[in-house]
């Protein structure tokens, strides 16, 4: 499974040169990677229940390995990934025809195909967050590939602070889970639902990790970065919204419904969400023109019916879901590469310009017809085996709103599907369709095939229920379901209740064709106040917080500096030595005369430099200060860090002179202005809290196995009998390096502003007395 997930990375780095060989080409070549990978995932099913795990060591030493589980739930997503991926590769190659960055659309691709297989295959949490987060990258790049455009560069922006914002509440959540359920394994997590949900970690922990899936899969009120997501181009959109980026939050939520569902907080707070979600993705898209926002916003409602139908974590909420997710995938890859052939060959998406394109385009409208059919959930379609499942599943709760909800939404979304399948075709020929003609068959292949899939399925529906639906299941149930699906059961009311929701998607689809420019201008006042709105206030206000912020920590002012250092300094030392036991080694031979000779001389200088008045002798005075330094090395033998420290002192002094005479004057400030009380009781606290914790460490006992460890290695593991120089070029050997590089580099910067002052000034005219030209 490994070299499954590496496998699309490796067609990324060979992308750019296949593209410069053989141009759009190149397609056909690379799409033969996520067709293998299909062939793999296909070959494999078999082993989907109970599921295969596998693992490679990582990083051994924090026993993080790359495990991988293929399980029915993971198998159903790999066959779309790559399936749906073999097609957008093709599709992706006739949209992006002769495009100056075709090579560099086809790294981005593979990559983000490599991090979503990463990312259904991890068993492993850390695998997982590190997948996860690839997505996000990668799926940025997409969204954002048309970066001369601003619109896209706001929605990829905006798409990588939501998602990554989640991202990391999601990492959190998933530490607090591992260390609850005491694994990091997913598959080990998931049999420990019943002492998992007693810890105290539980709830914080399904809280972070909510907020991660809500944010990746577009759950109210993050779910504005979606639609915004329809800047990239057409094969981004049809990858994304059917089987891969948007419904990785689903995944994971399937993926951990064995280990965190059950509770009400688990129960509610999907119930809730997924309803809202559903409800506003379906108002939203009878309210667009843009035909790839009407189907961005049937996205948001579907993920928003999934996590819905994941709630009651029940075997028939369960069966719903895995059959949902599979019917959307297809028709909504299918209806977005439609949507793309109609842009591309029209010139256009606006449906209010768009009509009669079925006599232009019959293969197009042929595809969508197909795919809506599915989306409806009429007959034959697989849609309609979905309908029945989900309104068996609903049915098996007894939480009244479900219903309802379920069956709005579903009255809504039949329209839509009408105005997808109805609205661009039909009708007298506009001037956009008189200049419209076919798309080429890499374009024509994708739709044709997932829309074919769609009403295969749908008129065999137990294949899909035998190979796909029931393996998926029963990796989240943790036992194999039963799911015998018959086209047709009979009359109830659970049928009439489906045909008058038929009825009322009808009704809206006709009120949508003569009042929607009126809903349109009626809504916009309320839309224009929406999370979008509140994602562009929230980034201004957070830009002014920086400002102010900025302005506050950074007024230009050294002593502000210097002291907001030092107060951190002297709270953290304060607040450490009175935390607990604090015992001090106090001295008890009063010390030698030296000793006090040089401490007095010391604190003298201090005390003299803290009074100065002129620069001069503040720098004479710090120079003693170092001196007094350089004599307590020497007290306590330690002469290599004395003549250090005497050499630096001697340097600092006389350079600090030699600029000195270049100012305008020694003046430190008059006594009003300088420093008062605060800068005494701030000086006090330092000094006070350096001398307590430097008590307190001397009363330790000291701790000999690192020195002796050094001294042992230096000959053998160094070559040399000095233990200090050779923990400086052997054990320390990049530290030091680095140490020299930055030094080097800051004398050299240092001699080249000191060059250019000096040609300045040679090339600058002689200067007479007055300030004029001789």
């Amino acid at each position: 499974m490994l070299s499954v997930v590496l496998a699309p990375f490796a067609a990324s780095l060979l992308a750019p040169f296949l593209v410069a060989r053989l141009g759009d080409r190149a397609a056909l070549v690379l799409a033969l990677v996520p067709a293998a990978l299909f062939g793999w995932a296909l070959a494999n099913l078999g082993e989907a229940y109970p599921g295969r795990v596998e693992a490679t060591p990582w990083v051994p030493g924090l026993s993080v390995p790359l495990s991988f589980n293929l399980d029915g739930l993971s198998s159903l997503f790999t066959l779309l990934i790559t399936g749906i991926g073999t097609l957008v590769v093709l599709y992706a190659g006739g949209y992006l025809k002769g495009h100056a960055r075709l090579g560099r659309f086809f790294v981005i691709l593979f990559g983000f195909m490599g991090s979503m297989l990463g990312v259904v295959l991890s068993d492993n949490v850390i695998t997982l967050f590190v997948f996860w987060e690839l997505t996000s990258l990668t799926s940025y790049l997409l969204v954002g590939f048309e970066a001369q455009k601003p619109e896209a560069r706001r929605s990829a922006l905006q798409a990588l602070l939501i998602t990554g914002t989640g991202g990391l509440c999601l990492l959190a959540g998933l530490i607090l889970l591992a260390e609850a359920g005491g694994s990091w394994e997913l598959s080990d997590l998931a049999l420990s639902r019943s002492w998992l949900q007693d810890s105290p970690l539980y709830v914080p922990a399904l809280i972070l990790i909510l907020l991660g899936c809500f944010t990746k899969s577009a759950q109210w009120p993050f779910h504005s970065w979606l639609p915004g997501a329809m800047a990239a181009p057409t094969p981004v959109s049809a990858y994304l919204h059917s089987a891969t980026m948007v419904k990785a939050g689903v995944y994971l939520l399937a993926r951990l419904e064995p280990a965190l569902a059950g509770s009400e907080i688990w129960l509610y707070s999907l119930l809730v969400i997924g309803a809202v979600t559903m409800l506003t993705g379906a108002v939203f898209a009878l309210l667009e023109t843009d035909l790839k926002l009407v189907l961005a916003w049937t996205t948001v409602s579907a993920l928003g019916t999934l996590v819905f139908l994941l709630a009651p974590s029940d075997e028939p909420s369960v069966k719903a879901a895995m059959a949902f997710l599979l019917v959307h995938a297809l028709y909504k890859g299918a209806l977005f590469m439609t949507a793309g052939n109609i842009d591309h060959e029209a010139g256009t998406r606006d449906l209010t310009r768009l009509s009669g394109l079925a006599r232009v385009m019959p293969l197009t409208f042929a595809a969508a017809a197909m795919a809506s059919l599915s989306m409806a959930g009429l007959p034959i379609g697989l849609g309609w085996v979905a309908k029945e499942l989900i309104g068996t599943a609903k049915l098996a709760d007894d939480i009244g709103f479900t219903l309802t909800s379920a069956t709005i939404a579903n009255a809504m979304v039949f329209a839509v599907a009408g105005i997808a399948a109805l609205s661009p075709y039909l009708g007298k020929r506009s001037e956009a369709a008189e200049h419209a003609h076919e798309a080429p068959w890499t374009m024509l292949a994708g739709p044709l095939v997932l829309g074919a899939l769609g009403l295969v399925f749908g008129m065999l529906p137990q294949l899909a229920a035998d190979a796909l639906i029931t393996p998926a299941a029963a990796a989240v149930l943790g036992q194999k379901p039963v799911l015998a699906i018959a086209i047709f059961k009979g009359v109830d009311w659970k049928f009439l209740l489906t045909l008058a929701t038929f009825a009322a998607g009808a009704v809206i689809y006709l009120l949508w064709r003569r009042f929607g420019a009126a809903w349109r201008d009626a809504s916009a006042p309320i839309l224009a106040r929406g999370p979008d709105r509140g994602y562009d206030r929230l980034l201004a206000g957070l830009a002014s917080f920086a400002t102010w912020l900025t302005r506050l920590m950074q007024p230009g002012v050294l002593h502000r500096y210097v002291g907001a250092s030092f107060v951190v300094v002297a709270l953290i030392v304060l607040a450490s030595a009175f935390r607990g036991r604090f015992t001090l080694a106090m001295p008890s031979d009063g010390g030698l005369v030296v000793e006090w000779a040089v401490i007095l001389l010391t604190g003298a200088a201090a005390i003299v430099t803290a009074l100065a008045t002129t620069r001069l002798l503040a720098v004479t005075a710090l120079g003693v200060v170092g001196l007094g330094v350089t004599m307590i090395f020497m007290v306590f033998s330690a002469p290599d860090l004395a003549i250090t420290q005497f050499m630096v002192e001697t340097l600092v002094v006389v350079i600090l002179a030699l600029v000195l005479i270049r100012l305008p004057g020694f003046q430190l400030g008059t006594p009003q202005q300088r420093q008062g009380p605060a800068a005494l009781l701030l000086a006090v606290a330092v000094g006070t809290g350096t001398a307590l914790l430097l008590l307190g460490v001397l009363a330790e006992p000291f701790d000999t196995r690192l020195a002796e460890w050094f001294a042992a290695e230096s000959v053998p593991g160094g070559q040399g009998r000095n233990v200090v120089n050779v923990i400086l070029v052997d054990f320390r050997a990049l530290d030091t390096l680095g140490e020299i590089t930055v030094v080097a580099a800051a004398a050299l910067g240092g001699l080249a502003a000191m060059m250019r002052v000096g040609r300045r000034r040679a090339d600058a005219p002689p200067q007479s007395n007055l300030g004029e030209p001789r």
